[in-house]
């Protein structure tokens, strides 16, 4: 198990890779801690759980509420959970956002850390300390900010991840690459799903490669005042559309993505977009897609990202740079209409 420690505004977050679920009781008490997973984990890995404390929720985004918080919260009472327990989301993104949310509100904070077990969840939903729920159709809208004390890495677990899964996960692969890395965007290029599931070494330097790739960013950028909002590429058209349709959210994000691409052909005579989109189609995600980008831009007007009139749009200057472009919400309004 390899250890590495980042330190965040006063929070330390130590990173294990290439560990094991099974090492998780070196890590924290399990006389003092509490699991947090869902139904469908919680059946894959049945044995992880023996002697922990666990809640069990259904699966899916549309549990990511208050309702669900609520009901937790009640539970973590009846256990007799007080400030020295730790929650411990294991889980992907849907997880690691509520335990999140809960350890970060529940006795006004108590602490908590990640085992992500879905690709989505190792490279990008458990790290940088976005906790939240969703309100409705619209994502993330109430939450905080606040590190994990540990993430726990066991690439064992994303054996029992069905291909959709996959798929999610690298749609936030590509878009690190297209924000940041260019090498990365070249070797994804060369490669497909089955290559880094087939290849134990490759997958694990790939989820290295992007778990640190997004830990730089919010280092340098904690609370998303500048290079933090990069890490929206995609995201801003895409969680306008993922709740309305029920797409996933990897689905959502590349169809983003695509929208982000053709305004940046528009916007920066970006000249990457067909290299993009066919990197998005050979990792079997969609592009463009058939909705009401009308309704699509109601919800964007509601988009936390968006200041005053101003949305701040990610577009790209090339493949490996993106860029934070502020964009009127006229203007972003008419150029959407036209896609």
């Amino acid at each position: 198990m390899e250890k590495q420690t980042y330190t965040f505004s006063g929070a330390k977050v130590d990173y294990y890779f290439d560990g094991s679920i099974k090492q998780l009781k070196e890590i924290v008490d399990p006389k003092a801690a509490v699991i947090i997973t869902d139904e469908n984990v919680f059946k894959a890995h049945h044995a992880a759980f023996k002697n922990w404390n666990t809640i069990a929720l259904k699966a899916g985004e549309q549990y990511k509420v208050q309702a669900t918080v609520d009901a937790i919260v009640e539970q973590l009472i009846a256990l007799g959970v007080d400030r020295k327990f730790t929650l411990v989301g294991v889980g992907g993104g849907v997880i690691t956002d509520i335990t999140g949310y809960i350890a970060s509100i529940y006795m006004r904070g108590i602490r908590c850390g990640f085992v992500p077990t879905t690709l989505l969840a190792m490279v990008d939903a458990s790290i940088g300390g976005k906790n939240g729920i969703d309100v409705g159709i619209y994502k993330n809208m109430v939450g905080i900010i606040r590190q994990p004390s540990f993430l726990l890495y066991d690439f064992k677990l994303l054996s029992s991840l069905p291909e959709a899964e996959w798929q999610n996960g690298f749609a936030e692969i590509i878009k690190h690459a297209a924000i940041k890395d260019g090498a990365l965007f070249k070797e994804l290029q060369q490669y497909n799903i089955g290559y880094y599931q087939k290849n134990k070494k490759a997958l694990a330097a790939l989820v290295k490669r992007n778990a640190l790739i997004k830990t730089k960013v919010v280092l340098k950028d904690e609370f998303e005042k500048g290079d933090r909002r990069l890490l929206n590429f995609g995201h801003t058209l895409g969680h306008a559309i993922e709740n309305q349709y029920e797409l996933s959210h990897g689905q959502a994000v590349a169809i983003g993505m695509t929208y982000a691409a053709e305004l940046s052909e528009r916007i920066l005579n970006y000249k990457g977009k067909n290299e993009l989109i066919e990197l998005i189609k050979a990792y079997q995600l969609p592009t463009y897609a058939k909705f009401s980008m009308k309704k699509a831009i109601a919800v964007l007007e509601k988009d936390k990202k968006k200041e005053k009139a101003v949305m701040n749009y990610i577009l790209l200057q090339k493949n490996g740079k993106g860029v934070v472009y502020p964009i009127p919400m006229s203007d972003l309004t008419n150029l959407l209409l036209q896609l």
